[in-house]
């Protein structure tokens, strides 16, 4: 059985401080020898061998996306036109209101074919903001507007909220203007 000596040997000091630990190392690794930066003693060091393992499938690795930001009225369906948005506070701050107003939503396009529109949806990373206060307005019999409307009643609420808006707003070229 091979043996392994700390690396207490560097300093004279410490050899006579303390005993080097022996550690066992299986006889089975092969072991190289490097030349120490300090005194230039022969250090032994394993180099471990271990077997490769071959897959037939690909190997499962966690993977860390970042979800663009995005708008749906029927999940799963990404709301292609960018939102004029109003924000109201309430002056304690622990209220507010998020009033989103879609000029020819892409929805109208779509809504036929794959379903009715279901809510209003504000997906990111961090996971769904949602809201069933949705509304449309008609122009000459045909859907023109849609409008949203996201009700935040707790300080938690509207930071949670500002967040998505400050990713949703970077991704689609959108600027706070103050009135």
């Amino acid at each position: 059985m091979a043996t392994l000596h700390s690396l207490a040997l560097s300093s004279p000091l410490s050899n006579s401080l303390q005993k080097p630990h022996s550690y066992a190392v299986p006889s089975s690794i092969v072991h190289q020898s490097t030349n120490s930066s300090f005194n230039g003693q022969t250090l032994r060091m394993p180099c471990l061998r271990l077997p490769v393992l071959r897959q037939s499938t690909p190997m499962h690795m966690p993977v860390i996306m970042m979800a663009k930001p995005k708008i749906q009225f029927i999940q799963g369906t990404d709301e292609q036109t960018i939102p004029d948005v109003r924000l109201t506070k309430s002056r304690d701050g622990t209220n507010g209101m998020a009033i989103f107003t879609f000029d020819q939503p892409s929805v109208f396009d779509s809504s036929g074919e794959i379903g009715d529109i279901t809510g209003f949806y504000m997906i990111d990373e961090e996971g769904v903001l949602q809201s069933v206060d949705v509304s449309a307005k008609f122009v000459n019999g045909k859907p023109s507007i849609i409008e949203a409307k996201y009700v935040m009643r707790s300080p938690r609420e509207w930071d949670r909220f500002m967040r998505f808006m400050e990713r949703y707003s970077n991704a689609n070229g959108l600027q706070f203007v103050k009135k």
